[in-house]
């Protein structure tokens, strides 16, 4: 047994395949050895034999064999690299909170939290410029769509990233989206429960509402605003964190996000306006946990741009809590 490791998956890598939880942490294991030490079933999660294919959740034990050579661990292998200026500064100029526990950061849309395949520039290489005064380069707690902007936690230490990750597991925050719909969700303020499964598909996996086999899945929503009967102003406060489920939600309520093509396919695009094609969901405000103060993320060009052609003023709702009530 000499040699063994166990290490607990993060929050930061819940939903992540175990091979590529092997290529973030070891990436010096090649793929054909990871096949060959799982086959034999000297990789092991919670105790149960595993295949390369199976999403890992938050606090899961993943049982390691000796590595031999190939044993050195790197969470971010992209450091060793070097940030260039460009990137160094989109990272900085992200910054909107700092405490000495915990940085909230205003994600881009089209930026990806980690990588993957043919993704070699996303946020987790960046974090090196984000140290500031800590002790460590901050840790990823949670994660946003690539195309999704708006407002993320980054804990500063190991106990701060500990903290966070029980928050988040435990629901303990609260995460306010604004996404523009195509049509108005009818009726306009409720409670979506609609239980959802993950396919896999050619253009990536994607999850559907499954009432059989699918895990529970929670979103309030709230119509703040309407231009006519075409696209709406929601407010989303998901209740539970489903991969891809505020997408899914709108598009079973016929309202699919505009810009998703994913989800909504054609309809969720509006003809004869100059819109761009890009997702319109966006992670407005977030609670920081143990009565920490609530973090707003301003929104991106696009939204605000489709929001001035179609008459929309966020002002009115910018500084209100539309589930105060909840």
């Amino acid at each position: 047994m000499s040699g063994v490791q166990i290490r607990q998956v993060a929050g930061s890598e819940s939903d992540m395949r175990l091979d590529r939880w092997f290529k973030q942490n070891y990436p010096a294991v090649p793929f054909g050895y990871l096949q060959k030490i799982l086959r034999k079933g000297e990789v092991r999660v919670d105790g149960k034999r595993a295949k390369a294919s199976q999403r890992l959740e938050a606090g899961q034990a993943v049982r390691i064999p000796p590595l031999g050579d190939y044993a050195k661990a790197d969470t971010a292998p992209a450091r060793k690299q070097g940030l260039s200026k460009k990137d160094e500064a989109l990272a900085k100029s992200m910054v909107i909170y700092r405490s000495r526990d915990v940085l909230a950061i205003n994600k881009p849309a089209g930026l990806a939290v980690q990588g993957g395949t043919k993704t070699e520039r996303h946020l987790d290489m960046m974090l090196d410029a984000l140290q500031f005064d800590a002790d460590e380069r901050p840790r990823l707690v949670h994660r946003l769509d690539r195309d999704t902007s708006g407002v993320m936690l980054l804990a500063r230490s190991r106990e701060a990233a500990a903290s966070l990750t029980q928050a988040f597991k435990k629901r303990d925050t609260r995460k306010v989206y604004w996404a523009i719909t195509v049509g108005v969700p009818d009726p306009e303020e409720g409670r979506i429960s609609y239980p959802l499964s993950k396919l896999p598909g050619k253009g990536g996996e994607r999850v559907v509402v499954d009432t059989e086999n699918g895990k529970n899945a929670v979103t309030e929503f709230k119509v703040l605003e309407k231009a006519g009967k075409r696209l709406a102003l929601v407010a989303l406060w998901p209740k539970t964190g489903r991969t891809h489920q505020l997408r899914a939600h709108m598009a079973a309520l016929g309202t699919p996000i505009l810009g998703d093509g994913k989800y909504g396919a054609k309809e969720a695009f509006v003809s004869g306006a100059n819109v761009l094609r890009q997702l319109h969901l966006h992670a407005k405000e977030i609670d920081i946990p143990g009565g920490g103060p609530r973090i707003k993320a301003p929104l991106p060009d696009h939204i605000k741009t489709t929001f001035e052609l179609f008459g929309f003023n966020p002002e009115e709702w910018m500084d209100s809590d539309p589930f105060e009530e909840i």
